[in-house]
């Protein structure tokens, strides 16, 4: 590994670790980044992916008490039960989905143009729903009505699409159903373990055969580097939004979105 490469998978795996709970779209920032640091080919698509690794155990390190405790309760208690069964359902149209058409995700939507217009996008939408008085109905993630986990695990398969944003699509879906702002941002923690955990299981099954040993060297620097970024992020990020809501987040998509259009067509 060329120390151009080590700086390389650093700030990728910065960039995840930082992105990946924000609803900014971590995918879309690191195939941008990927883009225009020249590093092409399935392994590095596949990196984007895999780094999340970090980023996972970032947050289940964050939560393994809160995850310990529904643990040890779900043999004796309704509740707890329940709230796995409202993960499991949110979690199963994005499985479905991203195995249907996992090729046609890799091989089309991985693309710079696509991120752009979707940051883009996104953060109109965003700002948007920070605007609207939406009464909110909601404000405990472990006890939603069924067909609200099924409502929003249908709007995080709009994440398929780099540059959408999972936690972004989540907690939107959460928001219009009826859920307050941390709620719903708690609940796409939960839905990102499974979420993301299935995705990079998926990816490695698909994909190990591209990785050659400097590969898993720049994912074990990215996954370090996602791993710090992202238990940050998780821990700060209920507070933040509590407070200032999602508009900095929406100005921040059209600004990345807009700059790598300008970057597109400036080096294409």
């Amino acid at each position: 590994m060329t120390a151009i490469q080590l700086l390389q998978s650093l700030i990728l795996g910065f960039v995840e670790g930082f992105t990946e709970f924000l609803p900014v779209s971590s995918t879309g920032h690191l195939l941008l980044l990927q883009h225009f640091f020249g590093l092409s080919g399935e392994a590095n698509k596949t990196f984007a992916i895999l780094v999340q690794l970090g980023a996972i155990l970032a947050i289940v390190s964050a939560y393994f008490g809160r995850l310990l405790r529904v643990a040890q309760d779900l043999p004796r208690e309704p509740a707890a039960r329940y709230f796995v069964i409202g993960v499991l359902i949110a979690f199963l149209p994005a499985a479905i989905v991203g195995a249907l058409l996992h090729g046609f995700i890799k091989g089309v939507l991985f693309n710079p143009l696509i991120v752009c217009i979707s940051l883009i996008a996104g953060g109109f939408v965003l700002m948007i729903i920070d605007q609207v008085d939406l009464k909110p109905r909601y404000n405990d993630a472990t006890s939603f009505p069924l067909r609200m986990y099924v409502g929003i695990g249908c709007v995080q398969c709009l994440a398929m699409i780099p540059g959408v944003s999972r936690s972004g699509a989540t907690i939107v879906g959460a928001m219009l159903l009826g859920a307050d702002k941390r709620s719903a941002a708690e609940f796409s923690f939960f839905l990102a373990m499974p979420t993301m955990a299935g995705a990079f299981a998926y990816d490695l099954l698909k994909s190990y055969k591209l990785l050659a040993f400097n590969d898993v060297a720049n994912i074990a620097v990215g996954f370090l580097a996602a791993f710090a970024a992202g238990l940050f992020v998780v821990k700060a990020f209920l507070n933040y939004i509590s407070r200032h809501g999602f508009t900095p987040f929406a100005w921040w998509r059209i600004l990345v979105g807009s700059a790598g259009l300008a970057g597109l067509l400036v080096v294409g």
